[in-house]
């Protein structure tokens, strides 16, 4: 046996191979199209992705670090929900002792009612733990309680982490660039400058391409305008006297992590040679890795079937962790609703599934060498500096916005996205696919805006605080002049048109004492029928739809009385072709016949030809794979007497 050997397989030889087994297709018929426009093959080999350097090298898309999570593991980062500074202290204490790594939670303006209660809470903790917050417009202020609770304590050195803020998606968001935004900026800039000074560990600078995500963007305009935003602040920093490596160290940038797992993990590797390339062209000789926070996206969760978000929660950050993220947040199964103790505790301990039971942490860059993957990181990152060179010629990240170019852009991979999500090519499980009709839907939280305090000094905040003065009057004087208005980015979620016609469905129920229903007409045996009859089950169900069942081998008389006793106007017959073609059609004819007021339905999409004999006999539709699942039961459930009402 130690002799045996096996014929070196060649890629033309399994391309012979899998093209017999296609029957007649042509291998390149399993190619398939990502809403980058990359085309993903079936098969990758060596010559499509080399192995790349080393981790902590060269263009650092193998991780920043050399020895990657074994020599420092990625920070549990997940948001603290509070609503008191008690509240905060108590929970604060909590999650320490259960595993969370990062000090993170929303900063809003009732915080600083109690300056001297947060900075105790702080200073409590910050000299252990890193800090995962983006402050948005609050960040002057919350520094400032921050660095004066440091000093006093003399722990300045001891502070780590992240306080962030992105003044220029705070404007996209918002869809409005103030007349003073240079201004604004200017001041962001010398508030960078100082807090750099006096805390030197802490990094400040955030790029947040979240919000982009979540508008819909796909991975290589989210790196394109990573990287815009990224050059953008390095110039105004520039300006305003900071070196360039001092300015580099204050640099994290935030990711919102989606479904498609793949290309997930090739664009975080992909970010990373994109920003050693930026940072290399201003002349910088070390610190060219970056610095990255992950959030799980909530555009792809669902108030339907929530719990089924955990499994999406959980392939969003292995994908996050594989890309090589240094803080990671997982969002709850119940965000959406109410955010429950039980649902931030699974989020926490998903991550800690992922250190200490896939072992996560032990392993440098397990995705390294992967021949799909490295392939999908060096065409993202060739797509997206292409991308971000236009922006570039078009004047830069601000011009783009004002122009609604990048807006315009985001909306048609929006549109496919939403498209897909309807006709149900991409499947939302508990949502367009095995819903649960006994399920409540309850209403979404929408979480505001950040505010445009970037006007406020740092230094002059810390002043206040020392001559024992509080600085909620100063947040509420430096308001913002209106400037140019655009398209604001809006974050979306792919459920809520399934979400809103469940609700529509319920509705329809309660007002007329009874589910909204279809009757299913099953024709033949049960090996004939069942393969459809399940099939427009889940389609109907997807709209908060009820069906019921004949008997099987329904003769014309049983069907007249399994028309008579359902509660409905509405029937689908389902069989197989055979059955359609020598009873269906026939019996089709007779029913409308004897019950004209009634709808029919025909599982399965006919030959053209016969579709035309269908629809001559009483048909009015067909339910099969291609149909747009939610403009089918829109129709439906207008007709059944829901205000339905098409956004």
């Amino acid at each position: 046996m130690k002799q045996t050997t096996f014929e070196e397989a060649s890629y033309e030889k399994w391309q012979e191979k899998a093209e017999a087994t296609l029957k007649g297709r042509k291998i390149d018929s399993l190619d398939t199209n990502t809403y980058e426009n990359i085309v993903l093959k079936p098969l990758y080999s060596e010559e499509d992705g080399a192995r790349n350097g080393y981790p902590g090298i060269e263009d650092f898309r193998r991780g920043s670090g050399i020895l990657g999570y074994v020599a420092s593991s990625w920070k549990i980062a997940q948001d603290i929900l509070f609503h008191s500074i008690d509240d905060l202290n108590e929970k604060l204490n909590r999650v320490f002792s259960k595993g969370q790594t990062a000090i993170s939670f929303d900063v809003n303006e009732e915080l600083f009612s109690s300056e001297k209660e947060l900075a105790a809470v702080l200073i409590k903790h910050v000299a252990q733990y890193p800090l995962a917050i983006d402050a948005k417009g609050l960040q002057p202020a919350f520094l400032s309680i921050l660095l004066k609770a440091a000093i006093d304590e003399g722990v300045t050195e001891k502070v780590s982490g992240y306080v962030g803020f992105d003044p220029l998606t705070i404007m996209a968001e918002a869809g409005t660039i103030p007349e003073d935004h240079s201004l604004l900026l200017d001041q962001w800039c010398k508030n960078i400058q100082y807090a750099g000074q006096q805390l030197p560990n802490l990094r400040t600078v955030l790029v947040d391409t979240a919000a982009y995500n979540n508008t819909g963007a796909n991975a290589v305009q989210e790196l394109a305008v990573a990287i815009a935003m990224g050059s953008y602040y390095i110039e105004k920093l520039l300006e305003h006297g900071m070196q360039l490596n001092e300015i580099l160290e204050k640099f994290i940038f935030k990711f919102s992590i989606g479904s498609n797992f793949f290309m997930e993990v090739a664009k975080l590797r992909a970010a990373r040679i994109l920003w050693n390339k930026i940072s290399e062209a201003y002349g910088a000789q070390i610190d060219r890795g970056m610095e990255i926070t992950a959030e799980t996206s909530r555009m792809n969760k669902s108030l339907l079937d929530s719990r089924v978000n955990m499994l999406r929660a959980g392939n969003e950050a292995f994908a996050a962790v594989l890309g090589g993220v240094q803080y990671l947040k997982v969002g709850s199964y119940d965000e959406l609703s109410k955010s429950s103790e039980i649902g931030e505790r699974l989020a926490r301990n998903t991550q800690w599934i992922l250190k200490d039971e896939v072992h996560l942490q032990k392993v440098i860059d397990p995705a390294g060498g992967s021949w799909y993957i490295e392939n999908l990181t060096e065409e993202l990152a060739e797509k997206a500096w292409a991308k971000f060179q236009n922006i570039d010629a078009q004047g830069g990240i601000l011009e783009v916005l004002k122009s609604e170019t990048l807006q315009k852009d985001i909306a048609l991979v929006r549109q496919q996205r939403a498209k897909d999500v309807l006709n149900r090519k991409k499947s939302i499980v508990g949502t367009n696919v095995y819903a649960n009709l006994d399920e409540k839907v309850s209403q979404e939280i929408l979480k505001p805006c950040g505010h445009l305090y970037t006007n406020v000094s740092l230094e002059e905040l810390l002043l206040e605080l020392e001559q024992g003065n509080g600085i909620s009057h100063l947040l509420k004087k430096k308001k913002n002049s209106a400037g140019n208005t655009f398209q604001a980015l809006k974050g979306i979620r792919l459920s809520r048109p399934f979400e809103e016609m469940r609700q529509k469905a319920r509705n329809l129920a309660l007002n007329n004492g009874c589910d909204p229903t279809v009757g299913l007409l099953c024709l033949g045996e049960l090996k004939e029928y069942k393969p459809r009859t399940d099939f427009v089950r889940g389609f109907l169900t997807a709209g908060g739809v009820k069906v019921t069942l004949s008997e099987s081998n329904l003769s014309l008389e049983e069907a007249k009385s399994f028309i008579e006793k359902s509660n409905t106007e509405h029937f689908c017959l389902c069989g197989s072709d055979e059955t359609y073609r020598t009873f269906g059609v026939q019996l089709v004819e007779k029913l409308k016949q004897s019950y004209p007021e009634k709808t029919f339905y025909l599982a399965g999409l006919p030959t053209a030809e016969d579709q035309a004999v269908w629809l001559e006999k009483g048909i009015k539709q067909f339910i099969h794979l291609k149909s747009n699942c939610y403009e089918s039961l829109l129709t439906l459930l207008t007709e059944m007497g829901a205000e339905v009402h098409e956004e």
